[in-house]
């Protein structure tokens, strides 16, 4: 019993383990770093032209004119509002393309792994050389096959590229093949499910945080796309919120679009542009928490 007993002098002369404190240094650094650049946005997004440029209290302080309800009225009214436009085709792109693209990869690499075919390495072996292959590098090819089509300037430009996403069919490949055993489909397939059942109301269910996984993925990525919309689209009606924003941006360094005043606007534009996807991160969260959570429950 004395063997098993600890007194209070011998935990005392214990060595205590050391805390890494480098690592915790480093940690901070980067958080730092990444929270800097949004503390700037949301407070130069208070202030106005003169207090942008000229202000006495800082780039990272508040100015004493708290300007962020005006900037935002010149925001949603500059130019006959064709800010609520942006905002509108940067929704639509980001919800067809994004929904879209998960929808195309969810199928795809649930077949891949479940499912013998024939080709079927090799087409997983051409889908991973397409991982690789820069985006901006299959801009001008996407440009020509839609101009052949009449398809560009118009919605379809920016829609029908973003529903493909090499990287999400190859998650949800290799997340299928380890969430759901085949002795589970062999087990519905017994019990007289058909496929489709199968698929829906045993995989799917299982499948639910690399859904929510990819969706982020290609609701963000076509949310923030750049180059393709500016490739594509001509009218600036049809302009997703980075383009036009660009496009504020070219006005403001060339002073033909109201200097001063149009930085401001840009960014109030880039802080609002932003919310979008931290309401996604946060209202998606807990679906990957109940879904990484399910498999430890059976």
């Amino acid at each position: 019993m004395s063997a098993l007993t600890t007194t209070a002098p011998e935990l005392a002369r214990r060595p205590r383990p050391r805390r890494n404190v480098v690592a915790h240094l480093f940690l901070a650094v980067l958080v730092l770093y990444f929270l800097v650049p949004i503390w700037w946005l949301i407070v130069a997004s208070t202030k106005d032209a003169h207090g942008l440029f000229s202000g006495s209290a800082g780039a990272l302080w508040f100015d004493s004119n708290f300007n962020l309800v005006a900037n935002l009225q010149d925001l949603f009214t500059y130019n006959g509002g064709e800010y609520l436009h942006w905002l509108g085709n940067s929704f639509l792109y980001a919800l067809s393309g994004g929904l879209g693209a998960t929808a195309i990869s969810v199928l795809a690499g649930y077949g891949f792994a479940k499912y013998r075919f024939r080709g079927r390495n090799f087409a997983f072996a051409l889908l991973l050389g397409s991982v690789m292959v820069p985006l901006t590098a299959l801009v001008i090819p996407t440009f020509i096959l839609l101009s052949n089509l009449k398809l560009t300037d118009t919605v379809w430009a920016v829609i029908l590229p973003s529903l493909l996403s090499p990287f999400g069919v190859y998650l949800m490949r290799v997340y299928t093949a380890d969430a759901v055993p085949d002795e589970l489909l062999d087990a519905a397939r017994v019990d007289g499910a058909g496929e489709y059942r199968m698929f829906f109301q045993v995989s799917l269910p299982l499948l639910r945080p690399a859904v929510v996984t990819v969706l982020l993925l290609s609701v963000v990525g076509t949310w923030n796309n750049y180059f393709l919309p500016l490739a594509m689209l001509s009218t600036s009606r049809l302009y997703p919120l980075t383009v036009g924003i660009g496009l504020w941006e070219q006005l403001a360094s060339g002073n033909n679009g109201g200097g001063h005043s149009l930085w401001s606007l840009i960014i109030i534009g880039s802080l609002v542009s932003i919310i979008p996807l931290v309401v996604a991160f946060l209202t998606l969260q807990k679906y990957w928490q109940g879904g990484l959570s399910l498999g430890s429950l059976k």
